[in-house]
């Protein structure tokens, strides 16, 4: 993609004489909507008559059209007359209705191909697409922005084929394209949109911003701590974004302590940050957290959701060996190029060798494939199971020469690979041939997972680096630079492409040290501003001008509910003492969690949170999830009454123990009040209810 100047002065030459049936035919019929999923290229096709999905097989096409049914779709004789043109410009009944105009460009190449003898011509093959809007930015509603595409030809030729791009509003509602030539978007909303253009097997994105603000702010004076800090807020000038300042010290405890090992931080711990002067606390803070036994059990509770960990029927030691082997490789700081090639590769006893687990968790090639995919390159490669994917580069003989990698492994508890096995590829009813998606194919006769694992963690691939490093943003900020973190595609172009773009080459550089990446993303500036927003960043949800609450997760949530009550959660067959985030298998039972909404791995979940679903908001206002603990003889709030603690020092300690802060006078005031007229026979039960209150409101059940 080139800035509109320079496609604008682009040097158009070389267009051949005779339409090109690859390069200029198809792209009628894809402009027309013809070879889309709705018409002709369904998997099933339309009427009888199949195209392949965007033109994506030309040779079939060229086939299709001129010689299936013994060639009546095209008529030498009289072109006019042909079936693939009165069919689409509505001269003969279609069900599809008009959709080339009579006189229209594309009914006119559509004729003069086939006056030309409907050839498909020598081969030619698009090697660069551009496009360009004019403006990018607009400063009004309804502004007009006029977009251009321009292609290049592996013959030299360079032409603009803007009339032949598909443009696509990714919100409609917000960037409109005009009826009638579909090449001028109207901006309708504030805020960076996105169009999508499609020609041949080329999309790409382009971006267009009206800022969020009316006037424009100035950052320049803001600290920029490191590489996060400079494109933030780079991208919030331009949006006109002004900044929340930086969160309260006991704000930042609180959050970086549940986003880095999910636990609550103790008063003790609250205060001595709080009292520490040194200008490097936040960062030895940090770095005490990354190093704790709770990081690696937080963690490890984390890579078994991406990794869709699940214990298997009478098989709870293969589990414990995966969890064991993911919890060691956090402890030691295991690179994660080796953390991969290693899941990726290894084989032997699944009980002793933990790593090998990871191939059990799929059922087949063709999940391990998908699994692969998802975790490894941030890609939804099944959409490429029955045709290729339509909105991304992934083709049917990506996924299935993907899975085909995997063919030969056999899954029991000693996990090898045989001599035998193989998927079928359902574009050419054939073996899959072993291939490293959009890249080329592998020699089938020895383990072709080595192969796959080196382009994996090849440097050059930026593929995986970008993937694992929008997963770490995503557990520190609630969400992704690129959201859902397994699709991403350059139709869904991340909030900051830049910024994904240098963090990604920041953790190459830097060894795929997980740590390293958090470490920079716990010190920047972005991450420590307040959730609470100025004048002109209310409406921000994901350019980080502030901080954004997010539901704790159910396994947060249910530690932090015994953390505060001083009571213990119990799981039958578990220890006493368990803590929640330790359960790394979801088929533990533990019906607190489930209520609650964990994360069942079944499908693509990575994430649990506790979402505003009417059981798990119903067992928190009324269940035992909170009232048993609360009431319980052994817990914080009865212990404090026997102890004759004041109620002053109660209500306190409930807003240190689980909001971190103390709480303001207007906030005591009111508590204590409401106990004194409760009188002492009601002393109890109103004390119960500042603690079910407490533990039940937002504040305490979000991170901020």
């Amino acid at each position: 993609m080139i800035g509109s100047c320079m496609l604008a002065a682009a040097v158009l030459t070389g267009a051949p004489t005779m339409p090109h049936f690859d390069t200029e035919i198809i792209p009628v019929f894809t402009r027309a909507g013809c070879n889309a999923g709705a018409c002709h290229g369904a998997a099933a096709g339309r009427g009888g008559f199949h195209l392949s999905l965007f033109g994506s097989d030309p040779a079939a096409d060229h086939d299709a059209i001129v010689h299936a049914l013994e060639g009546r779709r095209i008529n030498l004789t009289t072109p006019a007359n042909s079936l693939i043109l009165m069919k689409p410009t509505g001269d003969l009944s279609h069900g599809g209705g008009a959709v080339l105009p009579d006189a229209g460009p594309g009914a006119k190449r559509l004729a003069a191909w086939i006056a030309a003898g409907a050839p498909r011509g020598k081969a030619r093959r698009l090697t660069g697409f551009r496009i360009a809007a004019t403006p990018d930015i607009v400063y009004r509603d309804n502004a007009e922005v006029t977009l251009k595409a321009v292609a290049r030809f592996d013959d030299g030729a360079e032409e603009d084929v803007t009339q032949w791009t598909v443009f696509t509003s990714a919100d409609p509602t917000a960037l409109a394209l005009r009826d009638g030539d579909k090449t001028t978007a109207v901006v309708r909303r504030r805020g960076p949109h996105v169009v999508v253009a499609r020609f041949l097997d080329r999309v790409e994105p382009l971006r267009v911003t009206r800022p969020i603000g009316d006037k424009p702010v100035d950052l320049r004076a803001k600290p920029r701590d490191n590489l996060i800090d400079e494109e933030v807020l780079d991208t919030l000038a331009l949006l006109r974004l002004p900044v929340s300042p930086q969160a309260d010290d006991a704000a930042f405890v609180r959050r970086i302590r549940l986003d880095l090992t999910g636990t609550l931080p103790t008063p003790e711990e609250v205060d001595a940050y709080g009292k520490d002067t040194s200008a490097d606390k936040r960062k030895a803070l940090v770095e005490r957290l990354l190093k704790s036994e709770e990081f690696a059990d937080y963690w490890t509770l984390r890579l078994s959701r991406t990794l869709r960990l699940h214990s298997l029927p009478n098989d709870k030691q293969g589990t414990l060996a995966y969890t064991q082997w993911l919890r060691t490789s956090l402890m030691e700081g295991m690179p994660l190029d080796r953390w991969a090639r290693e899941l990726l590769t290894a084989t032997g006893d699944s009980h002793v060798v933990g790593a090998a687990n990871f191939a059990r968790m799929s059922g087949d090639a063709r999940g391990q494939a998908e699994l692969v995919s998802r975790v490894f390159l941030g890609a939804r490669l099944q959409c490429a199971n029955c045709h290729n994917h339509p909105l991304d580069r992934w083709t049917q003989d990506d996924y299935h020469g993907l899975a085909a990698v995997f063919a030969k492994l056999e899954r029991g508890r000693v996990v090898k690979v045989g001599g035998r096995g193989a998927v079928t590829n359902l574009r050419t009813g054939e073996p899959a041939v072993p291939r490293i998606p959009g890249i080329r194919y592998l020699d089938d006769s020895g383990d072709a997972r080595t192969a796959l694992a080196d382009w994996v963690t090849n440097k050059d691939n930026s593929l995986f680096a970008k993937a694992q490093v929008n997963r770490l943003w995503r557990a520190m900020f609630g969400r992704g630079l690129v959201e859902p973190v397994d699709d991403l595609r350059a139709t869904n172009p991340a909030s900051h492409p830049k910024l994904l773009d240098r963090l990604a080459a920041d953790f190459i550089k830097h060894g795929y040290d997980v740590r390293h990446t958090l470490r920079q993303i716990a010190l920047s500036r972005a991450y420590g501003r307040s959730a609470h927003p100025v004048a002109g960043n209310e409406a921000d949800d994901c350019y980080y001008a502030r901080s954004y609450s997010r539901d704790l997760e159910p396994e947060v949530l249910l530690d932090a509910l015994a953390s505060v009550t001083g009571v213990p959660q119990a799981f039958a067959g578990l220890p006493e003492g368990t803590r929640a985030i330790t359960i790394f298998d979801p088929l533990t039972p533990a019906p607190s969690l489930d209520v609650l909404g964990r994360c069942t791995r079944v499908g693509a979940c990575e994430e649990s949170t506790v979402a505003a679903g009417l059981p798990a908001r119903l067992h928190l206002l009324n269940g035992d999830l909170i009232n048993a603990k609360i009431t319980a003889k052994t817990g914080r709030l009865w212990r404090m009454i026997a102890a004759s603690e004041s109620d002053r020092a109660i209500v306190t300690a409930f807003y240190r123990h689980g909001l971190g802060r103390l709480p303001s006078e207007k906030e005591l005031a009111g508590w204590l009040g409401r106990i004194e007229k409760a009188g002492a026979e009601g002393r109890q039960a109103c004390l119960e209810d500042v603690a079910w209150a407490l533990l039940n409101c937002r504040e305490f059940r979000t991170n901020h």
